[in-house]
């Protein structure tokens, strides 16, 4: 699972699916406290924070069942959430609101105030990440007393990725997943996520920070690519306004066999004005992304190689090109684990990166799923004037493309091609704007294409090529 945030809110599923559908042996259901009423101590600041915000919605139920970590992330445990608590709501049918189980997680913010996880702040400052997520689940028959446990699992997996990479998650971001999220075998429509504000838990402040309830929100492949379309905030509107889409409280039916776009099609209306109105939100997705510097010629559209085929021909014909921009010898871009911003001077191990134009040309390497969404790019960011950044899962690479009235760019109409260490940046102008969404337009039914595809632009002195997502 991965997410880059240079205002970047794509997440990909890279856990196994046992991560994702079960308990893991140190996460293991039980009623809090054994039957007895859970009250957090005295020091525990934070953990009392997030009961009593509970125990507001949920005053009749101070011993609700938890999937709790048997040991704990602070002694060397793998599950960064303490517990998830699991409460019955009975539902409120003239709303349209079904019963079911609501899920909350404890541990991604300041439990304890004393270090042993998330460094204190203060009550000014986020507590921890500075949010917790929940999940909402309608109840099925025979279900009265005993909820299931994946959703507690796969709030866990989320978290992990949260520790793991430091990124945060924001109201209005998507997870992309890519398998039903109970990790049932029968053909499940809901395998991605969107978040949102939980409707019943408002944010909180504590003297260990302010704290943000995220809802973890069910939605099928259609929704999640509207929501990159347009965003997912505009998308969660649209859900809550039908019923059996999650209605009001966006609680997930893992039966839902129909989109939201199925169930009202006159939505795609509102959603094609929408996204010509206010373009598309999303700045940023994380992906498998390479990029070189060479030479764009007739050889290079013939077929992809490896990034080690393209360097040994870049040795080859080093000296030819030096001859020609004797500027462009100052190397190749480096890799590492750098996160661009227009401010950034110095990679995360302090080097200086000198920021150089690029004079051979650029062969610019996407896997699939991250190259299907350029037309959403070109017509939701680019056409708007706006920024986007493809960022490298592992290693320091980006590629942000924009406009020439993005201020704070690196490259201009007179150096359109400008890197800063493993940062590349691509000016688009107009002309090949209109160029771009052309050629680039079978991307819109990525399922027909053929990879790995080159599309060559030799007259910018750049290539695009599309490999599979798993090679």
């Amino acid at each position: 699972m991965q997410k880059a945030q240079v205002h970047v809110s794509s997440v990909s599923n890279t856990c196994a699916p046992g991560n994702v559908t079960g308990a893991s042996n140190n996460f293991v259901p039980e009623s809090a406290l054994d039957g007895q009423q859970f009250m957090p101590s005295s020091s525990a600041l934070g953990l009392e924070i997030l009961y009593e915000s509970c125990k507001q919605v949920y005053p009749h139920q101070p011993n609700p069942l938890q999937v709790t970590a048997f040991i704990k992330y602070w002694l060397g445990g793998p599950d960064p959430l303490d517990y998830i608590s699991m409460y019955d709501h009975p539902g409120i049918p003239e709303l349209h609101i079904p019963p079911h189980w609501h899920y909350i997680s404890f541990g991604l913010t300041d439990l304890h105030g004393d270090g042993r996880v998330h460094e204190p702040s203060g009550p000014e400052f986020p507590s921890g990440f500075g949010f917790e997520l929940t999940f909402r689940l309608a109840k099925k028959s025979g279900e009265a007393t005993s909820p299931p446990t994946w959703p507690a699992a796969l709030l866990q997996a989320l978290a992990k990725y949260v520790f793991h990479t430091g990124n945060s998650f924001f109201a209005g971001d998507h997870v992309s997943w890519h398998c039903p999220l109970d990790g049932s075998d029968f053909e499940c429509r809901l395998q991605h996520m969107l978040l949102a504000e939980d409707l019943l838990l408002p944010p909180v402040q504590g003297p260990l920070g302010s704290v943000k309830f995220l809802q973890v929100v069910a939605v099928t492949e259609e929704e999640l690519q509207i929501s990159q379309h347009w965003n997912g905030t505009s998308v969660l509107e649209l859900l809550r306004r039908v019923p059996s889409a999650g209605g009001p409280w966006l609680v997930a039916d893992m039966q839902r066999q129909l989109s939201l776009f199925e169930l009202q099609p006159s939505f795609r209306r509102e959603v094609e004005h929408g996204i010509d109105r206010d373009g598309c939100s999303l700045s940023g997705v994380s992906a498998r992304c390479h990029w070189e510097e060479r030479r764009v010629t007739s050889k290079t559209g013939s077929a992809w190689r490896s990034p080690e085929d393209e360097e040994e021909d870049d040795d080859s014909s080093s000296q030819e090109d030096e001859e020609d921009e004797p500027e462009a010898a100052a190397g190749k871009a480096t890799l590492g684990r750098h996160r661009p911003t227009p401010t950034d001077s110095e990679s995360t191990s302090g080097e200086i990166w000198p920021i150089r134009r690029l004079y051979k040309g650029v062969h610019l390497t996407l896997n699939l799923e991250a190259a299907s969404l350029l037309p959403v790019v070109l017509r939701g960011r680019l056409r708007h004037d706006r920024h986007f950044t493809f960022k490298a899962v592992a290693g320091e690479t980006a590629v942000t493309l924009l406009t020439g009235r993005v201020g704070g760019a690196l490259a201009s109409p007179s150096a359109p091609l400008v890197a800063k260490g493993p940062w590349l940046q691509i000016l688009v102008d107009s002309e090949w704007l209109a160029k771009l969404e052309s050629d680039l337009a079978c991307l819109q039914q990525p399922e027909g294409l053929v990879v790995p595809k080159t599309f060559c632009w030799f007259d910018r002195q750049m290539a695009l090529t599309v490999v599979p997502d798993e090679l």
